[in-house]
């Protein structure tokens, strides 16, 4: 929580503590400035022509964790991420909270987009505010965040340019996988329109996705017909798939093998996903082993059979170098074509193994 001593160093709040209480102007939950004050400080910077960089930070799949830890452990997570937060900012920054799970901050030292970088990526190292499990009585749940962020007057010379920036570098973020941070650069992100960005509704693409697999014969050609759509709606490299002899093959390179003889004892759930390849290591060494070879850091893995019977194989999306985290959506998407798969090679007879033999 946020001191007298701490916010009267900045003349805005100076004015404002000389006729309200601090308890006033702090957000009750966080114990960072709050909403109103930290928007009406950002006005007075650009009134008074300030240099700053202000930024937004969205907590990654928050529903989940209220979901699946409760609200209490929702507000502790945003208790203890506005800490980290404001406590990383100290000396050269002030956070706020914007509402739910968004949170603000000012920050008068990292101005450069040299020093913005070296900024946000210490926030995201070393756990110091993000990246991180957050330690609580009876568990301790893993956060991750989206950033997007601009500088004023380099990039907006007014409070509605200013705000437009973030909220686009923000989206850009989101639309990227989340678990990323995004610097406002014109020349890439000036004419972006977020309703262009903000991705379609999960049933207009498994619309797409059951017009595509259906439109030609045989499964080769369905699943490289699916392919460049799974590409742009999960925003993937590649998409590989796993036959009967559990082997990892790639659709768009027929050369690709590689072994995972182990993968049916990863989990009995019909979508795994894990941003942690290390996850699978004490039940897949072989999955693993292959994992590491492709530098793989984010993975989900979508069964492909029917309810109650064995595996005919499994769609794996395994990204190297990222550490992005899949949506509940993007899990849906990659669910239901495994369905699609699974009920076709029945109907046909097929076996998904190698697709050079289709």
């Amino acid at each position: 929580m946020y001191t007298i001593q701490q916010l009267s160093q900045y003349g805005y709040f100076q004015d404002v503590l000389k006729d309200h209480r601090l308890s006033m102007i702090l957000d009750p939950l966080t114990g960072i400035v709050s909403r109103r004050y930290i928007l009406e400080f950002v006005r007075t910077l650009i009134d008074a022509g300030v240099p700053f960089t202000f930024g937004m930070l969205d907590l990654d799949n928050f529903k989940f964790i209220n979901d699946t830890y409760g609200h209490q452990v929702g507000d502790e997570v945003l208790i203890h991420t506005a800490d980290a937060l404001s406590a990383f900012l100290d000396g050269y920054g002030v956070a706020g909270r914007f509402g739910g799970d968004e949170l603000l901050w000012i920050d008068f030292r990292d101005i450069t987009y040299a020093q913005k970088k070296a900024c946000l990526g210490d926030m995201y190292a070393e756990s110091k505010v993000l990246r991180r499990n957050v330690k609580l009585e009876n568990c301790s749940p893993f956060i991750t965040g989206t950033i997007g962020c601009a500088t004023f007057p380099d990039d907006a010379k007014d409070f509605d340019g200013l705000f437009d920036k973030i909220d686009k570098t923000l989206y850009r973020g989101k639309n990227k996988g989340r678990n990323c941070y995004i610097i406002y650069v014109r020349e890439k992100h000036e004419n972006i329109e977020i309703r262009k960005i903000a991705r379609s509704g999960v049933y207009t693409s498994m619309s797409k996705l059951v017009r595509l697999f259906e439109l030609v014969p045989g499964m080769a050609n369905r699943l490289h017909s699916v392919t460049p759509l799974l590409i742009d709606e999960l925003r993937i490299t590649n998409l590989y798939y796993v036959g009967s002899r559990r082997v990892l093959r790639s659709v768009r390179d027929p050369e690709f093998a590689m072994p995972v003889r182990d993968i049916d004892s990863l989990t009995d759930d019909q979508v795994y996903s894990t941003n942690n390849p290390d996850d699978v290591l004490p039940r897949c060494p072989e999955l693993h082993a292959t994992l590491k070879a492709m530098e793989v850091e984010t993975l989900m893995i979508a069964r492909i059979g029917m309810d109650g019977g064995p595996a005919d194989g499994y769609l794996v999306c395994a990204e190297p170098r990222s550490l992005r985290i899949w949506q509940e959506d993007e899990c849906a998407i990659l669910f239901f074509l495994a369905k699609l798969v699974a009920a076709r090679l029945r109907i046909d007879g097929e076996v998904i193994e190698d697709l050079k033999a289709f």
